[in-house]
């Protein structure tokens, strides 16, 4: 049995866990590089040989229970799959579980997005992204990667961070009191406060992995120069996890790469540093 970090397989049981995790390898509307429907295996790969105790928060999580979900079918058009993930995920809101998923590319958030907005309307949407992903459309499409979080920012409070590249046109759909764009980050903390304080209660987090500098994350599809690293994203994270009611994430866009891991590590850290601080930072709400 496949599990999450090769855990035992009492806490991947779906009784016993409080997390559920949920795979789409999706990579159809993908228009440079591709490769982010193998990003799933690899993040379960390196998972499986990633220390499973948290220093930073001394937990193990993963005692929590982490269960996997039976991949969703990606074989079907971007409308197709929109659907399909859009109803999946207001199956899963009527569970008592946690809920994440890991892509695939960022077109899988839009009909994650839209499930939570209609659970919690007055939810913030929280997106780490190098792209702003804001088109109404793109390649005659509304469900394209490059729209991601259009229909977020007219129905959810959307929070852009780490931004530092889009076309113009995404200008008028744009909030720039809410949009931390990279260059305005490089050395700078404060930023981090003010971001926190525009949040509702409830939060969902999209993460883009290419928010990360190509320095350390190469292995997406769109690199762009200029980006954070781990520990500016991480002490960023842990705020909103201290102070506010996250109720659920998804990780994209990892494209592995053949002879470098180190990406897959990343990300496999990075789901469950954020699942550390779900359930042992988190103030109780």
């Amino acid at each position: 049995m496949k599990t999450f970090g090769d855990i035992d397989p009492y806490y991947n049981e779906y009784e016993n866990a409080e997390i559920l995790l949920q795979s789409i390898p999706y990579d159809g509307t993908s228009t440079w590089g591709k490769g982010a429907d193998k990003g799933f295996d690899a993040f379960m790969e390196a998972a499986a040989n990633m220390e499973l105790y948290d220093i930073e928060t001394d937990s193990e999580v993963y005692k929590k229970g982490i269960h996997l979900l039976p991949e969703i079918d990606v074989d079907v058009t971007p409308e197709a799959l929109f659907k399909e993930v859009h109803g999946r995920t207001k199956q899963l809101l009527q569970t008592d579980k946690f809920l994440t998923f890991f892509g695939g590319e960022h077109s899988i958030s839009i009909g994650i997005i839209k499930a939570m907005y209609q659970k919690y309307p007055d939810i913030t949407v929280l997106q780490l992204d190098a792209h702003a992903d804001l088109r109404p459309e793109y390649l005659d499409s509304k469900y394209n990667h490059a729209c991601a979080v259009f229909d977020a920012a007219h129905n959810t409070n959307l929070i852009q961070v780490g931004v530092r590249s889009m076309d113009v046109l995404e200008k008028e759909y744009l909030n720039p009191n809410q949009c931390y764009f990279a260059h305005r980050l490089h050395g700078s903390d404060g930023w981090m406060k003010k971001a926190v304080g525009q949040m509702t209660d409830k939060v969902y987090i999209t993460i883009d992995l290419d928010v990360f500098d190509p320095s350390v994350m190469p292995a997406t599809g769109t690199p762009e120069p200029g980006g954070m690293d781990w520990y500016q994203i991480t002490k960023f994270l842990k705020m909103v996890f201290e102070s506010r009611e996250v109720i659920g994430f998804d990780l994209v866009e990892l494209a592995p790469m053949k002879d470098n891991p180190a990406p897959n590590f990343l990300a496999a850290k990075l789901y469950y540093k954020l699942l550390s601080y779900k359930f042992h930072l988190e103030r109780n709400f």
